[in-house]
Order: structure tokens, then sequence, then C-alpha cells
């Protein structure tokens, strides 16, 4: 089994903390606009330019200022994450590369002592596919986009993949967690960070999966 190193993995999953963290104290002070029933960009001031009386100014006001900072905090965090898959998988690449080196050699020595030459281990395979992106889903802000080849969702991949209910046991699992996903587009390998979350329409990613084998139509 290939495994990229641990500190690497650490780090990833430590960041991925953080920003759900980040995104929770989000959400708290959006909580405190939503009480004044002001958005980010509402008048603070009346008509005749004196602070609203309907609303808590100073209260929101903190409220607006902590969003800004928190939003760029997890716009910085997002890049971290995003280089640190990047990471993740060059070293997985690059040990399933030394294992395939490692069979090919060994196949060579049993082939030159006489024996059956091994087969090297097989390359990795998307597990699924992508062939409905919901506009303003989940699956779209974190990047999906139509007909993506899933190779890895989560936990699951194709070293242990059976069939579609894994992907929403992890989906199911992990509402409002972040879950590393790893797709295969137009033959290259692109990694997401993706958040199942309750949206303004159905399930909680707002795309569907479907087998590799199954035919478009």
């Amino acid at each position: 089994m290939v495994v990229p190193s641990t500190t690497s993995r650490d780090q990833v999953l430590e960041l991925i903390k953080q920003k759900e963290s980040i995104e929770h104290k989000i959400s708290e002070q959006g909580k405190i606009l939503e009480a004044n029933r002001v958005g980010m960009t509402d008048s603070l001031v009346d008509a005749a330019g004196f602070p609203r009386n309907d609303i808590d100014v100073y209260q929101v006001r903190g409220a607006r200022h902590q969003i800004i900072c928190l939003q760029n905090d997890l716009k910085s965090l997002m890049k971290l994450i995003e280089q640190g898959l990047h990471t993740v998988h060059a070293e997985t690449a690059a040990q399933q590369q030394e294992n395939l080196a490692s069979t090919k050699l060994q196949a060579m020595d049993i082939d030159s002592a006489g024996g059956s030459q091994r087969r090297p281990a097989a390359p990795v395979k998307p597990i699924a596919k992508v062939n409905v992106v919901s506009e303003g889903s989940p699956a779209q802000d974190a990047g999906i986009a139509l007909r993506d080849e899933i190779v890895e969702f989560g936990t699951v991949n194709a070293g242990n993949f059976r069939d579609l209910s894994q992907i929403a046991v992890v989906v199911k699992s992990c509402e409002n967690k972040s879950v590393p996903v790893r797709v295969r587009r137009d033959g290259k390998m692109v990694d997401l960070v993706l958040t199942p979350k309750t949206w303004s329409g159905r399930g909680l990613l707002g795309c569907n999966i479907v087998p590799m084998d199954s035919i478009e139509r």
C-alpha cells in the first residue's frame, strides 16, 4: 500500500481542521448580522445620516470586521491546503514509481532465473465520474467540473472501491466537513477540497456521481 509521509498528511489534516474552525467562526459572526437583519454592505446610518436605532451598530461593525479578517485567513489557508494536497499526492506518485521500478527489477530477476515474470502494478484508476454539476452547489464551489473522473474521494480509492455507496457514506459522515478529492481532468490530476453541506438544491453535493462504465446520454 502506498502511503505518503505522515508529516505531510498530518499537516494537511491540521490545516483542514483550521479551515473548519474558521468557517465555524464566520458562521457565528454571520448569525450576528442575521439577528440584526443586515448583511455585509447594508447601510448603518439612516436617511439623516445618524446611526440606525433599529440595530446594534457597534455589534454589526464588529461582526463585519471579524468576517472580513476571517475570510482573508480562510483564503490564505485554502492555498496552503491546496499546496499540501499537491505535496501528499506527489509523494504518493513518487512512491508508486519507486514501487513500480522495484517490481520491474524483481520481475527481471525472476525471469533471468527461469521463473515466471511478475506483472507490474496497475496504474491508479478512476472509481467514478461526474455527469452533472449544479450551479451554486458545494461541488461547483469546490471546483468539481462536468466529466471529472474521481480518483480519490476522502478515504475511497481504487484500492478499496466496491460501489458508489462508499462515497455516499463519506458524504453523509462528513457533512459540513472538508473532504479531500482527487480527480482526473483532461488527463491531468487535480486536487480539490469538497465540503458536503445543505444548500438551496438537492443533496449535500449538488453533483451527480456515476460509475465509470455508465453511458452518457
